[in-house]
């Protein structure tokens, strides 16, 4: 199987960045895309940013284009998230996601492993 550790949310002012780093282990060779998704209280699991790790094409949803990037090292099987001009509404547990079978999936469905996800604050 594949394993997901996620690291590098916190707490941030608005206008502020941070960076999200998803670490994957185990068999990481049948992993076609790789997928960034987010769960505020109350909501829920929506869509952020995709690629797929052969050819580095990518997929954003449109709340986030523009200020978000993800990006991949294949050689160190980790992918990241550069989250720039951060806003309150963007406050929620982030989540790293990886699928065999699809390469820049914006469904969760599509999501075979999941990690534990890591809490993003954004205050006003």
């Amino acid at each position: 199987q594949v394993q997901l550790v996620e690291s590098g949310g916190g707490s941030v002012q608005a206008g502020g960045s941070l960076r999200l780093s998803c670490a994957a282990s185990g068999r990481t060779f049948i992993v076609d895309g790789m997928g960034w998704f987010r769960q505020a209280p109350g909501k829920e699991r929506e869509f952020v940013a995709a690629i797929s790790l052969s050819e580095g094409s990518t997929n954003y949803a449109d709340s986030v284009k523009g200020r978000f990037t993800i990006s991949r090292d294949n050689a160190k099987n980790t992918v990241y998230l550069q989250m720039n001009t951060l806003k309150p509404e963007d406050t929620a547990v982030y989540y790293c996601a990886a699928s065999r079978g699809s390469t820049a999936a914006t469904t969760t469905g599509l999501y075979q492993y999941w990690g534990q996800g890591t809490q993003v604050t954004v205050s006003s």
